[in-house]
């Protein structure tokens, strides 16, 4: 295989201590030439939802690569690690979920193998950090062009875990829909397509008892006023212009949103 120039970095690791730059240092000490694009670090600590659901948005963005996601409460337990391979890149970390969104965003999976090649480690394996000595050697093999059979044995990707689908609803004149993602901003990502609009009116009503307009810009309403929009990745978003909709609403991920026409 050709290899690839990218490597895509996401976790929940955070910037303040040295664990992103020891996994850039696995990285570069297998395959100097590769260049790294960190994604986020600040997934919220162990949120493997947050952290598919900013993989699956940011993949197709970026040029072909190798994705290298750790968001890995179950690091040193008997989940595996695995190698996704899609149309339009590979994907590299724990077997929990998070990779399968993004997989999907990219074409699906092809064929996937558990990474279990000793030889593509970078000495002794932490139990507790195989972001360094695990999955970053693995991505940095994989973008120098190895093949991804040798990262393992084949795994059937029927039998890989997946997160549950979150909840969508869509009835006559209103959306019920689970909160996917909450970004820095406070604007409420909800886990509906921003398609699921087009059967709603202007003037709308959020859970029952929060007046809300629906628009495309934050100007489309008055400062301090909510706005139910289709945002950048296509998902119904709610915001508050020069304000926090996830203030105003009280709502975390997980909880259920309901938009309806008044």
């Amino acid at each position: 295989m050709g290899g690839y120039g990218w490597i895509s970095f996401t976790t929940d690791y955070g910037t303040f201590d040295g664990f992103v730059a020891a996994c850039h240092g696995s990285i570069a000490r297998v395959s100097p030439g590769t260049r790294v694009i960190d994604v986020t670090h600040h997934v919220p600590p162990a949120d493997v939802s947050r952290g598919a659901a900013v993989l699956a948005q940011t993949a197709p963005h970026l040029p072909p690569s190798v994705h290298l996601a750790v968001v890995d409460p179950g690091v040193g337990t008997a989940r595996r690690g695995v190698v996704l391979v899609t149309p339009n890149g590979l994907l590299v970390g724990p077997d929990n979920g998070l990779l399968i969104w993004a997989a999907e965003a990219l074409g699906g999976i092809t064929a996937a193998y558990e990474l279990d090649n000793k030889d593509w480690t970078l000495g002794d394996v932490s139990r507790t950090f195989h972001g360094r000595d695990l999955f970053a050697p693995a991505a940095a093999r994989l973008a120098a062009g190895a093949d991804p059979a040798e990262a393992g044995p084949a795994v059937d990707p029927s039998g890989l875990t997946r997160l549950p689908d979150p909840v969508v609803t869509v009835g006559d004149g209103w959306i019920e829909a689970e909160v996917l993602t909450v970004d820095r901003f406070g604007n409420v990502q909800l886990a509906a397509e921003g398609s699921a609009l087009s059967g709603l009116g202007t003037e709308l009503m959020v859970n029952g008892g929060v007046r809300a307009r629906r628009g495309t810009t934050f100007a489309d309403v008055n400062v301090g006023e909510l706005l139910v929009f289709a945002d950048s990745a296509d998902r119904v978003a709610i915001a508050v212009n020069n304000g926090r909709a996830v203030v105003l609403l009280s709502v975390v991920p997980g909880d259920i949103v309901r938009i309806a026409a008044r």
